[in-house]
């Protein structure tokens, strides 16, 4: 479905059921997607389909600049928070459960801790550390040579296991897909979410005081956002759960797929 947020068009996924029977059932609990630097909504395409088929009302944008989202990307987490409580105003959800993973779970974590709590019901944070450093190599690549980013990212994002293949869809190569994926973005979209990532510094008493349910799922392969940095992010939001995906990296929703919905299932379904 395509919303307008700030005069400019955004599409947003609705998990295979049709926006007119979404939009015209508000009774159902909302849940809205966020994608991380340089991805889409297409990252969350299981675990969306599963919950818009489950009584849920669902909602996975493309962050503006990315995917089939006019404009330019946005320079900040706190902007792109920001613009997630736009779009709920535009759906006309009045509050959601916030999924993100990566630069998404930081900017669902700043819409919670700062932009608008009252809005979130609940919190599941993928892949996510707080601070989230950026190599400074990669950030060069990112600005001068896309493609090598696109690499960097695959080769680091992935388990040993995922590096080797076994994708659990069939036929389906997991490199390549990321790869295609990313090299799909508008040029400047990954640098620009990248320096969000690395720059975004949120108030730990904020973190302390997020009133909504909140729960962390990692890979314990992860070489971005490493095991040690999640439990740390744990200490700062005394309420999380925690769960491991064992062998996943940071590619969690591609490498590890029903292990990841069976964790949102567990945390979302009343």
């Amino acid at each position: 479905m395509n919303l307008l947020i700030a005069n400019q068009t955004a599409y947003a996924y609705t998990g295979g059921v049709a926006a007119a029977a979404t939009n015209a059932d508000s009774a159902r609990p909302a849940v809205v997607f966020i994608h991380g630097a340089g991805q889409d909504h297409s990252g969350w395409t299981l675990q969306s389909r599963w919950f818009a088929h489950h009584g849920f009302r669902v909602l996975v944008p493309d962050l503006p600049g990315h995917g089939r989202s006019a404009g330019t990307p946005l320079a900040s987490i706190e902007e792109a928070a920001d613009w997630i409580v736009a779009l709920l105003d535009a759906a006309n959800i009045q509050r959601a459960a916030l999924v993100g993973h990566s630069m998404g779970s930081l900017i669902a974590l700043d819409v919670a801790a700062r932009a608008a709590p009252s809005r979130v019901s609940r919190l599941a944070l993928l892949g996510c550390s707080v601070p989230m450093p950026v190599a400074d190599g990669l950030l060069a690549a990112a600005r001068d040579d896309e493609a090598t980013a696109w690499q960097m990212i695959n080769d680091w994002s992935h388990s040993p296991r995922g590096l080797l293949g076994g994708n659990t869809v069939p036929g389906v190569w997991l490199l390549g897909s990321n790869r295609q994926l990313m090299a799909r973005q508008r040029p400047g979209v990954l640098l620009a979410g990248l320096d969000a990532c690395r720059r975004y510094a949120p108030d730990a008493a904020a973190l302390a005081q997020i009133d909504a349910a909140i729960h962390i799922i990692a890979g314990s392969a992860d070489r971005m956002t490493p095991l040690r940095a999640t439990l740390a992010l744990q200490s700062l939001l005394p309420t999380a759960g925690l769960s491991t995906i064992a062998g996943a990296g940071h590619s969690l929703m591609a490498e590890a797929p029903d292990a990841v919905l069976d964790s949102l299932r567990g945390f979302l379904l009343p």
